[in-house]
């Protein structure tokens, strides 16, 4: 007997920007007679694919020709960038939108918790979105009754649970939709990144349940920019880059895969030019180097200095509280350098650039790749988010002599320390 679940074979899904359908009825009927009768969508434009759009910028493919299998009891990791295609290509998977090619066989019940607070209604208590959120995921009244005091006591929420939701903070609305997800009697579990809002305590429930369910022989597909989740959970890891699945296989071949990608990007792409940013962009980060190093390279012990060149791109003096995140060549997040935590902020004139320097005396960072996520709020407010850029800048720390005593440090595994004896 087949342990096959779930087979993915030529899919691609194309958009039109800015323009929902082909422009007519008749167009659109027409696409749904040639999809009713198993030939191909006439409508479709084939994109050009360093970019995934058309000539003009009219059409784009978020999917260009996947191929996977995933068979029972399997937890499939999903990575990539933003805008690299994963939730597109899990929405296909949950029936949430239709591909524009190829075909999907599914065996058994499907289940997708996508973005928070999905089947919410935030004028209903956390008990009786409970009941909405079980049923629009294909459960029974009689089987949520059944699990009902388990899903509680799983999302920590039994405080508030008579409370309308519009009232729950971001964690509380994913911890209670995880745990109706994963008490759902389901073949396939798809967890798209909603782990990231949770707590660390709430991440290791949700680890070790996502563990009893693979246990159970249930598939599980799981997107996430946390490295170490994909490691310790996932048997196997997809790369996605631009719509295409560039790597299917080991799980470090795959991050390794992963980040070798991203270095290739972040040297090709000036952080000015960088498209898949988010936030309001009334300032952005437009370069950051290190100031003593021409080749983003710095050796352990040397002094280290970054330099972030910030515009504000309005007419306004604007306050804001600039961050880098720093993660290391397996995505464990190490330091956070926030200027928010330290309640520290920058004044910066309208249309004007500000420079901004974080400093160490004695780089402590053993040799590795490292890679900085960007994060700056700030505005009216001071917690608006203006600028956000996921593995903005790249750089590379060597082996050096970081106690001056003519001993080089070159084993990843040993952090410097100092001592002294009584």
């Amino acid at each position: 007997m087949s342990s096959l679940v779930l087979k993915i074979k030529n899919v691609s899904k194309q958009y039109r920007l800015g323009e929902l359908g082909t422009g007519t009825f008749s167009h659109d009927l027409k696409r749904w007679w040639y999809k009713f009768k198993g030939k191909e969508d006439p409508y479709l434009t084939v994109g050009i694919e360093n970019d995934r759009t058309k000539q003009g910028g009219d059409y784009v493919w978020a999917l260009k020709d996947i191929n996977f299998e995933v068979n029972n009891g399997e937890v499939l990791g999903i990575i990539g960038r933003n805008g690299a295609g994963k939730s597109t290509l899990l929405k296909v998977l949950a029936e949430i939108t239709s591909p524009s090619k190829g075909d999907i066989l599914i065996k058994g019940k499907i289940a997708a918790l996508l973005e928070i607070g999905t089947g919410f209604h935030p004028e209903l208590t956390g008990r009786e979105n409970i009941y909405l959120n079980g049923a629009i995921l294909g459960m029974t009244k009689s089987e949520v009754d059944e699990n009902f005091n388990e899903i509680i006591n799983f999302s920590g929420c039994q405080k508030y649970i008579d409370t309308p939701v519009k009232r729950y903070s971001s964690g509380m609305l994913v911890r209670l939709g995880f745990s109706v997800a994963a008490h759902l009697n389901t073949d396939i579990l798809i967890i798209d990144e909603v782990l990231a809002v949770g707590d660390l305590e709430f991440q290791k429930k949700c680890i070790g349940k996502i563990q009893d369910v693979s246990k159970d022989g249930k598939t599980v597909l799981f997107v996430s920019h946390n490295m170490a989740s994909i490691r310790n959970l996932c048997s196997r890891c997809l790369v996605i880059d631009k719509g295409n699945v560039i790597f299917n296989g080991d799980v470090d071949k795959a991050i390794d895969n992963y980040y070798k990608n991203i270095n290739t990007e972040i040297q090709r792409v000036q952080l000015n030019d960088r498209k898949d940013r988010k936030g309001i962009g009334q300032v952005k980060f437009k370069s950051l180097e290190i100031i003593n190093s021409d080749n983003s390279s710095i050796n352990c012990g040397d002094s280290l200095q970054i330099k972030a060149k910030i515009k504000n791109l309005t007419g306004k003096n604007i306050r804001i509280y600039p961050s880098i995140i720093i993660y290391d060549s397996k995505g464990l997040r190490l330091l956070a350098l926030s200027a928010l935590l330290l309640n520290k902020s920058f004044d910066i004139e309208g249309m004007s650039e500000k420079e901004i320097i974080w400093k160490w005396n004695k780089c402590f960072l053993t040799p590795d790749d490292y890679y900085c996520d960007l994060y700056m709020v700030g505005g009216e407010m001071n917690r608006d988010i203006q600028d956000q850029v996921q593995h903005g800048f790249y750089f590379k720390v060597n082996s050096g002599d970081f106690f001056k005593t003519g001993i080089v440090n070159d084993n990843l595994d040993k952090v410097c320390a100092d001592y002294s004896i009584n």
